[in-house]
């Protein structure tokens, strides 16, 4: 299959699309809410993909399905960090202390009940801002200088807006959990 789509075999490229698809989507909308956009930025990594196809050397690696994915993960990121530039009109940050990064739960909370569902639901709810740095921090594991670089802000900005998303994301979680009782409790 990766030799036709080096080839440029149109049956080749519909199969890696198709064993690739639903990947790609949710990694896309990881950082982007809309389908549209989602679904744009998921066709132009795949363009990216298949154009770069020659660079991936397969014979490197064991196991080539695993390998593949993980490249085509990194070119998707890429691709959302772009779209993410291109579109972004003002990102609000400011310098914080190291502090204000380990910012305490003031208590246990329900929200270990929730679902890997839920929990991506809440992400998608982040200004684009927020998502965009708290992705590449949490889920890719990227350092703020990284981030800095990558998106071209400052690292106060970096540390600033991931705690902020960090702050909305337990708000939208409580939020979720906060169960309220409408009866009173028989006593």
């Amino acid at each position: 299959m990766i030799e036709g789509c080096r080839a440029n075999d149109r049956a080749s490229q519909k199969e890696l699309y198709s064993m690739l698809k639903d990947y790609a989507m949710k990694i896309c909308y990881r950082y982007q809410n809309n389908l549209e956009q989602v679904e744009e930025i998921m066709n132009e990594g795949f363009i990216k993909l298949f154009r770069n196809i020659g660079q991936f050397e397969e014979a490197r690696h064991t196991d080539v399905t695993a390998s593949l994915k993980g490249w085509f993960k990194r070119i998707l990121v890429n691709t959302c960090i772009d779209h993410y530039r291109k579109n972004a009109s003002y990102i609000n940050g400011q310098m914080l202390s190291e502090d204000t990064e380990n910012i305490a739960d003031k208590q246990e909370t329900g929200l270990d009940v929730l679902s890997y569902k839920e929990i991506i639901e809440a992400i998608r709810l982040l200004s684009p801002a927020y998502r965009t740095v708290f992705n590449l921090f949490v889920i890719e594991g990227l350092t703020h200088e990284e981030i800095a670089s990558q998106l071209g802000i400052s690292v106060g900005s970096s540390k600033s807006n991931l705690s902020k998303a960090r702050e909305n994301l337990r708000k939208i979680l409580t939020k979720k959990t906060d169960h309220k009782a409408y009866v009173e409790p028989i006593r």
